[in-house]
């Protein structure tokens, strides 16, 4: 089951919960627009390359329509359609007044160069300038992308709608930008998990933690429970995994990355199979990179007791507690306990 797939589904179940009309349920499911733009740079060796860009608004029901631009591989419009349906549902509850939308562009960021990513970034926002703005949709920085991102996109958008600096999120500070922006998702992540825990008479410094993902969201997410005493004991991205079962200095590991690119052969732990990550006996597991990790082909391990996904789908699952809960068809009947999060 695809992403947009089992997007419309758990919709459809929510639906019947609350008792929906057929009409709205339908007209919720569609997207208000769906745009794709072919977009050929020049590469710095002379070649052009052309990549696919997308960018689905789904609704503006309750406002201007908000969502991040992602970059990578994986981007499709199935993906992309379901993320932007995810993002009207995520500020209707936090009742915030906008709708959702979603963009990104199939391409390998690190492949680029930075020339490269701007030229890229430069020719998107030439084809969707027209379709996004303050008061129509604005979008923010997600996978592959940043606030250097959102800074191109604010400059070429301004060349043809004069200085807009509210066109997007997630921007430098000294262009407008919010502070405490770039830990904001990794931040929530652990806020949820604290509250979570609470309810159980536990905390994040009784606890070991996994993170699979160590971009903006993992890696803040690693620090923060680090700085709260919690031990995060294997960590991974697209570069590999390492662990340590006394705990991972976080500090000293984002320091490495940023010198050397990658995680690997850091002094601080062991390398190990990211393969492995995702049953790697722990308390609290975080899977923070892909979506669609956690299916019922992934075993788990029985020593598992708590799950927080920071994109889709996005679960909490909680084994070994009180008040077992079984939600989806991959973790039913293990007597989990899952709470759903937006």
């Amino acid at each position: 089951m695809n992403a947009l797939a089992a997007t419309s589904r758990n919709f459809r179940n929510a639906a019947r919960i609350l008792g929906l009309d057929a009409k709205i349920e339908k007209s919720l499911l569609i997207p208000f627009r769906e745009i794709k733009v072919e977009c050929t740079i020049p590469k710095d060796d002379g070649s052009l390359v052309s990549y696919v860009g997308f960018r689905v608004q789904h609704d503006n029901a309750r406002g201007p329509m908000k969502g991040g631009i992602r970059y990578h591989p994986e981007v499709d419009p199935d993906e992309v359609n379901a993320l932007a349906q995810l993002m009207t549902w995520k500020t209707a509850v936090a009742d915030i007044p906008y709708g959702g939308a979603k963009g990104g562009i199939g391409c390998t960021p690190r492949e680029l160069s930075k020339s490269e990513l701007e030229r890229l970034t430069r020719v998107f926002t030439q084809k969707i300038h027209d379709l996004i703005g303050t008061h129509t949709d604005v979008p923010a920085p997600d996978m592959g992308t940043n606030a250097q991102t959102m800074a191109w996109i604010l400059d070429e958008y301004s060349k043809f709608h004069g200085h807009s600096p509210a066109v997007v999120t997630g921007k430098p500070i000294d262009l407008g930008g919010s502070l405490g922006r770039e830990a904001a998702t990794g931040r929530g992540v652990v806020f949820g998990t604290e509250a979570l825990l609470a309810e159980y008479g536990k905390s994040v410094k009784d606890l070991t933690f996994v993170i699979q993902g160590f971009g903006n969201v993992g890696s803040w997410a690693a620090r923060l429970i680090h700085e709260r005493g919690g031990k995060v004991i294997a960590v991974s991205d697209i570069t590999g995994a390492i662990k340590n079962p006394n705990g991972i200095d976080i500090t000293e590991l984002i320091k490495y990355k940023e010198n050397t690119g990658s995680l690997l052969n850091f002094s601080g732990g062991d390398n190990m199979d990211p393969n492995e990550l995702l049953v790697h006996e722990c308390d609290v597991l975080i899977p923070s990179a892909l979506g669609g990790v956690l299916n019922r082909f992934n075993p788990f391990t029985n020593k598992l007791t708590a799950f927080l996904g920071v994109s889709y789908p996005m679960f909490c699952i909680i084994n070994s507690l009180p008040s077992p809960l079984s939600f989806s068809p991959f973790i039913d009947k293990r007597g989990s306990f899952l709470i759903a999060l937006i």
